[in-house]
């Protein structure tokens, strides 16, 4: 549920800024101006904010209101994110362009994942089950090959009082209840994740096992291991997406 947190006095490009931020937090999704863009704020001082646009904002005036969701940018986790394409904020690029072509409306907005698509799911809990976050619930057959494991959030633990039977489940629907104390909470195989927070981890993997590229100078003098990262600095026609197809092609 929005509401209003301030009205917009300055506005350069990406980056907007708005009086009477009483009600909005740091780094809080917020809805900018009549076609509710989506923008984040990134800095608070007084009764002012300032917010990072993440849409055009030409056409943007002075005035317009900036409404708060009191929730932090989020990304959708669950069944689907694979056979989707996406921009920097999730929206999903083919269901726009099949909605309203290859332009982007401004305000535009899609769930981010199909809500009504079923996925076969297969338990892998028990009524009983002391289970706590990161604890695998089931798993989804997101494609032939791919098992999409469906875990637990990893700020909940409870024991699991309900668990639904193998069979055909929308992302919404209920798979699991966990007892957390007194109260019951329905567990579905959507969640919702803010960007800036890390998701945790028992311990990390040593990657200790070579990607070979099929480039000799980077095999050997600039070694990349499996599940690692790399990066390919430099200017402007310097070899950067050459380098990337070669690898693509060859690793």
């Amino acid at each position: 549920m929005s509401n209003e947190v301030g009205k917009i006095t300055w506005i350069s490009g990406p980056v907007v800024r708005a009086r009477g931020s009483k009600n909005v937090g740091m780094l809080e999704l917020v809805e900018v101006g009549e076609d509710r863009l989506v923008g984040e704020v990134i800095g608070l001082k007084g009764d002012q904010m300032t917010v990072q646009v993440y849409e055009e904002t030409a056409g943007m005036q002075t005035g317009e209101t900036i409404y708060g969701t009191g929730l932090p940018l989020s990304v959708e986790l669950g069944p689907g994110l694979i056979q989707s394409i996406y921009d920097g904020v999730q929206r999903p690029l083919p269901l726009i362009e099949a909605a309203v072509g290859s332009f982007i409306n401004r305000g535009a907005r899609f769930d981010s994942i199909n809500r009504e698509k079923k996925w076969k799911y297969t338990p892998k809990v028990k009524v009983g089950d002391e289970v706590k976050g990161g604890h695998i619930l089931g798993v989804a057959m997101e494609t032939d090959t791919f098992e999409h494991r469906v875990m637990l959030n990893p700020d909940d633990s409870g024991t699991i009082s309900w668990v639904a039977p193998a069979g055909e489940y929308t992302v919404n629907d209920t798979i699991a209840k966990l007892k957390i104390g007194k109260e019951e909470k329905n567990v579905t195989m959507l969640q919702r994740w803010p960007v800036r927070r890390a998701r945790p981890f028992v311990n990390r993997r040593g990657a200790n096992i070579p990607l070979i590229t099929g480039q000799r100078i980077l095999d050997t003098f600039f070694p990349v291991a499996k599940g690692g990262a790399a990066g390919i600095p430099g200017p402007f026609g310097s070899g950067k997406t050459v380098t990337q197809h070669s690898i693509a092609k060859w690793a």
